[in-house]
């Protein structure tokens, strides 16, 4: 037996159907509407009776408008063939398909009258009787033709299998995989040819390989270059002309030119033959993204009021995928504790930087906020050089320089600050970008800078900082996930009020503990307001739950302390617990979410509500 009599073709009889209805409207009788309830026993549980009932018309089309009783009989004789090929797929070959209608089987001379003379409106029991018979297994595994030294373990069948049709046609696909990918690109594998033992229930099946020639990459090129230099894209590959033909490698360099940021599209193409010099041309097609964007945003907090910002971008300024970033954001907008202010940066991005994964990063910043442990207005230049140096670790060390006027507690001063920033990131989430929407892994942050202040203090002091976030997709899904963060820190050098203000360490607000005013958390002075600490420690968990398609809720527990001792966990602990909805847009989730303190600072409010695009972390 061949192997394609194993899957039966369909071929509806619609010369039938339209004989029928024919001589239904030349017989004057128009039978009454009939509606139907159907089932499928015989098959069990599992893939076997989900795969049946997607494959009955008597099941898809129930219930999406009448039937007259010439068609419902018609779409039952149509459903057994397609049961029993259902069948075939999972390795019952021998099986049987019975379908009565109101008890009586389908070849019932007296089936269409009793259908006719059925009461108005009465719904008539269809019944899908299926016998599977035995199970098929797979028996003797050929391949013919020329077979290159250890194709066969790329198999990913074996005797002794269930002659699942799917298994078998994949493995058709995998044995075709392993040979391009050990440089045969214009291999060919026919079959797979069957032939069934019915007294044995095997399927032997045989595949034909014409592996062709190895092949070598020839010439690459790129179509779809406008404004991006050929020179800059070609940096990028990781194949080059003369390795040999390999698709994931092929695949890995497409994946790099997409991640260049100026391609909105990459789609990697090899010639149909190979050339004269026997290489296989590769061709690169790509799209660029638009040049220039802006993007808006908005943030709101009781305790900070509204902030909005809009940062237009260049993305490919000089054509090597340089980026030119400048965003102005006013703050403290509604706010009853926080004054307005602003926000200011120009950045400039330099990709490849010296070496391939490695950019330069130049900020010019501006910053004037008004807030209850001080207000300061400050600008900043610098620079940072940041490395991948494996998809799971980046790096990055700089140099910023800070004139920084700050005014605490009525007292103005002013600080130089230079400092030297490092920082190593572990990140196994496999997302980028601030809005997305982790559903597993793990980010683990080490941030350490030595800064020399001058002017009105004189002082060198080493802040550290270790965070870390896990994510638990929970559901397997990613709809119900669990989050969790925490972050400890630490001044080093100095005593608390000796460390500029905006350098200590704050926690309450969104970015520790939900529920408490922003920085109020930890020393205060005799009016109320917040000192600053040399020490920080926040921990949160938090349920992430998604309700239908675009909906989403949360539930969470911070808690924290700061102390104006170095060393983390002192001082009064702080918990706070809120409730989160979640609206999730093709940029990013909407997040909306009310905390409140359990353990409330004199003086504080009973509650916060924040608002933003993103998770909270």
């Amino acid at each position: 037996m061949g192997f394609c009599k194993l899957f039966r073709r369909l071929v509806p009889p619609l010369l039938c159907q339209s004989i029928i209805s024919l001589s239904m409207a030349q017989s004057g009788h128009a039978a009454d509407i009939q509606a139907y309830s159907f089932e499928i026993a015989g098959a069990g549980s599992g893939a076997v009776q989900s795969t049946l009932d997607a494959s009955a018309q008597l099941a898809t089309l129930n219930g999406k408008g009448q039937v007259s009783p010439f068609a419902l009989i018609e779409r039952a004789r149509e459903d057994v063939p397609r049961l029993q090929t259902a069948l075939d797929s999972f390795g019952y070959y021998q099986n049987k398909v019975a379908i009565t209608i109101d008890g009586k089987a389908l070849d019932d001379p007296g089936l269409a009258a009793s259908l006719d003379e059925a009461p108005a409106g009465a719904t008539v029991a269809v019944r899908a009787q299926v016998t599977p018979g035995p199970l098929y297994h797979i028996g003797h595994l050929n391949l013919e033709g020329t077979v290159p030294p250890g194709t066969l373990a790329a198999m990913a069948i074996a005797p002794g299998d269930p002659a699942v049709a799917r298994n078998i046609l994949d493995a058709q696909t995998g044995l075709l995989d392993r040979l391009q990918e050990d440089g045969y690109a214009l291999a060919k594998v026919d079959g797979p040819e069957a032939t069934a033992d019915d007294a044995a229930h095997t399927i032997d099946v045989t595949y034909t390989l014409t592996p062709g020639p190895k092949a070598h990459i020839g010439a690459v090129h790129f179509e779809g270059l406008k404004d991006v230099n050929e020179s800059y894209a070609r940096q990028a590959l990781t194949i080059h002309t003369g390795d040999l033909y390999r698709p994931s490698a092929i695949e890995a360099s497409r994946q790099k030119l997409a991640g260049l940021g100026v391609f909105s599209g990459v789609n990697a193409r090899a010639a149909t033959e190979l050339s004269d010099d026997g290489t296989l041309p590769l061709t690169f097609d790509v799209q660029e993204r638009k040049q220039h964007a802006i993007t808006l945003a908005g943030t709101y907090s009781t305790d900070l009021g509204i902030s909005l910002s809009a940062t237009w971008s260049h993305r490919n300024l000089f054509g090597n995928g340089e980026q030119l970033n400048l965003t102005a954001a006013g703050t403290g907008l509604g706010s009853a504790s926080a004054g307005l202010g602003y926000n200011l940066l120009a950045q400039y991005i330099q990709p490849w930087f010296l070496a391939p994964q490695q950019v330069l990063e130049a900020d010019l910043s501006g910053v004037k906020q008004q807030l209850d442990a001080y207000d300061q207005t400050a600008q900043t230049l610098a620079l940072y050089v940041r490395r991948k140096f494996s998809p799971l670790w980046t790096g990055s060390v700089g140099l910023s320089l800070t004139h920084d006027e700050v005014t605490q507690q009525g007292i103005a001063r002013l600080y130089q600050l230079v400092g030297l920033p490092f920082s190593v990131t572990y990140d196994t989430t496999g997302t980028t970008g601030l809005l997305a929407d982790p559903t597993h892994g793990q980010r683990v942050a080490l941030q350490v800078t030595p800064t020399q202040s001058l002017g009105d203090s004189n002082l060198l002091f080493l802040p550290v900082q270790l965070s870390g976030i896990s994510y638990f997709d929970m559901s397997g899904d990613g709809r119900s996930v669990l989050a969790m963060r925490a972050l400890v820190g630490s001044i080093l050098g100095g005593s608390n009020l000796s460390v500029p203000p905006d350098q200590r360490l704050y926690a309450g607000g969104s970015a520790t503990v939900r529920g408490y005013d922003y920085q109020s958390i930890g020393p205060q002075f005799a009016n109320g307001d917040p000192v600053g600490a040399k020490s920080v420690d926040a921990a949160t968990l938090e349920w992430r739950q998604r309700i239908g398609q675009d909906w989403g809720g949360a539930l969470f527990v911070d808690a924290g302390q700061a102390s104006a001792d170095g060393t983390p966990f002192n001082g009064t602990l702080r918990v706070g617990a809120g409730i989160g909805a979640r609206y999730y847009t093709p940029i990013g989730a909407v997040r909306l979410d009310v905390a409140a303190p359990l353990n409330r600072i004199p003086g504080g409010n009973a509650f916060q509500v924040y608002i933003g695009l993103g998770q909270a972390f």
